[in-house]
């Protein structure tokens, strides 16, 4: 019976750690379009665009954010930050940044009909006035070409909408190695009705968001609204995601804190927002995991044949995470192989704690329940 077992659960994470490389690498070229970029060279030919940054208690980060789009290159282009209601000094950040030309918004308490977050976009969506909102996480650092490469990219691909992967550029830093599989697991669930997608920096044809969707009137209550914008427009070509590099110049620094934050409240979701969904992605966790525990139950049991039996297993497993590592981020990425059967268990960690989170309504987003 053992024996059955053992093979079984061989051929599983061999057969799913095989589809897991293809996936990634396919999804990996698909988000590199680094041969797109091309800004046009006269500042009339170019959109206007909004910049609309969600902040709530942001004033130790909202800063460099702030300093990082006022720096940037693109000629058409307004600043719109909200505040939600923040009980630390965000407020007097956004205003002393004024003089630079960016406005501030003030929120207004809301009613238990909206995430707080999504009502934030609602508020900041009617304020813009560019042909193209771009939507920025507080914790996103763009460099001064990144908006000009972008506008240049949807021109190009004639998207309605783009979502960028950001990548890690921070150094050589917990936060870094240690980072949850959010972005990984975009890229290995993705298909044609449910491209990946980020809320870390997207972009949007206003008009479409205002008059096809009627803003996010009807996203009231979902955890990730840009994920269902998304996948409508990928019903007809309208979407594009692209994973960042040196060019583009998208990143994003969040400690691991907020990382884990972040999964606890997307990982539900993520894996079905149900039992059986819980199900499946403990299952599917614990079959990417077993490569490196086989290894090392079978090396400390001295039983080195099936130890080798494992080891192509494993050699895959890391060579598909090591492809996404060096696409994703910027540094660091040879410590992905030692780091992955880590990572690995602390997903599977955060995906039980956000199935708990959920189960008794304690899940948050910067101080409110969800």
């Amino acid at each position: 019976m053992l024996l059955i077992l053992e093979s079984t659960a061989l051929i599983a994470s061999t057969a799913l750690w095989t589809y897991s490389f293809v996936k990634i690498r396919a999804g990996v070229r698909r988000g590199q379009s680094r041969n797109l970029y091309t800004p046009a060279s006269h500042s009339d030919q170019l959109p206007s665009i909004s910049v609309c940054i969600p902040a709530r208690n942001e004033s130790d980060a909202l800063t460099l954010c702030l300093e990082r789009v006022i720096a940037s290159s693109y000629p058409k282009l307004e600043i719109i930050v909200f505040d939600d209601q923040s009980k630390d000094t965000t407020s007097f950040v956004i205003k002393s940044f004024a003089h630079a030309g960016v406005r501030f918004v003030k929120g207004a308490p809301i009613d238990e009909s909206w995430l707080g977050k999504n009502h934030a976009l609602e508020s900041l969506s009617r304020q813009a006035s560019g042909s193209y909102i771009i939507f920025l996480d507080v914790d996103t650092r763009i460099e001064p070409d990144s908006l000009s490469q972008l506008v240049a990219y949807i021109h190009q691909s004639g998207a309605k909408m783009v979502s960028v992967l950001p990548q890690r550029a921070d150094g050589w830093r917990a936060s870094v190695w240690l980072s949850t599989l959010r972005y990984y697991w975009e890229l290995l669930f993705a298909r044609s009705v449910a491209p990946p997608c980020s809320s870390s920096l997207w972009a949007i044809h206003r008009q479409t968001l205002l008059d096809d969707f009627d803003s996010f009137q009807n996203m009231k209550q979902i955890v990730q609204p840009e994920t269902k914008f998304a996948q409508a427009l990928a019903s007809t070509s309208e979407y594009r995601y692209v994973i960042s590099d040196r060019l583009l110049g998208v990143a994003f620094e969040k400690k691991l804190p907020s990382q884990h934050e972040t999964a606890t409240r997307l990982l539900w979701p993520r894996f079905g927002a149900n039992n059986r969904g819980l199900m499946l992605g403990v299952a599917l966790i614990l079959t990417l995991l077993w490569p490196f525990a086989g290894l090392f139950v079978y090396s400390v049991t001295n039983s080195y044949v099936w130890a080798l039996v494992l080891l192509p297993a494993a050699l895959i497993a890391l060579s598909t995470y090591i492809s996404y590592a060096r696409a994703m981020w910027v540094h660091a990425w040879p410590l992905a192989a030692i780091m992955l059967p880590v990572v690995l268990l602390q997903e599977l960690i955060l995906l039980i704690k956000s199935a708990y989170g959920y189960a008794t309504h304690s899940i948050t987003w910067k101080g409110r329940k969800i």
